[in-house]
């Protein structure tokens, strides 16, 4: 029996595929440069904010790629490209085993701005007897993996333009 988390990943990399089939033509009309998710979801390079509307995605591209690649350590729990949410599963650094962390980041704008990125982070301490104990995370975490989201944002922006 397939546990319902694979079903998850399953159904939701489906739905992915689908989109991206579906796009795919439209894509590459519109840029032979744009990539596979490039013009799929929204913030493209020249889009405006009404052609992104109109292709029904309302995340910002390039705060997705920059989310995924930056949390790309974690295992994946939740992804929603068309709501702009991602959910980690926990992760726990090999070199300190009793504490893990999980995140999630919530893509609120097709625009790439910093106001678009919401990020959070919880953090669990392992107790003597193996069960884990919800812990504060220190703010600066947080902020720590917006920026970066936001840095890798606008590398792959200026990318796309000097290209």
């Amino acid at each position: 029996m397939i546990s319902p988390r694979i079903f998850r990943l399953t159904v939701a990399a489906s739905a992915a595929a689908l989109a991206v089939s579906a796009c795919q033509s439209r894509d590459r009309a519109e840029s032979s440069d744009s990539g596979l998710l490039g013009g799929l979801f929204g913030g493209g390079g020249g889009a405006s904010v009404s052609e992104q509307a109109e292709a029904g995605i309302g995340v910002n591209s390039y705060l997705w790629r920059s989310s995924l690649d930056v949390l790309s350590f974690m295992p994946l729990s939740e992804v929603d490209p068309f709501g702009g949410v991602i959910i980690t599963d926990w992760y726990a650094n090999p070199e300190v085993p009793t504490e893990r962390f999980r995140a999630t980041v919530f893509i609120l704008d097709t625009r790439l701005r910093a106001d678009a990125l919401s990020v959070q982070i919880f953090k669990q301490l392992a107790a003597e007897d193996g069960r884990w104990v919800d812990a504060a995370v220190d703010p600066a975490t947080r902020i720590q993996i917006e920026n970066a989201i936001l840095t890798r944002a606008r590398q792959l922006r200026i990318s796309q333009i000097e290209s």
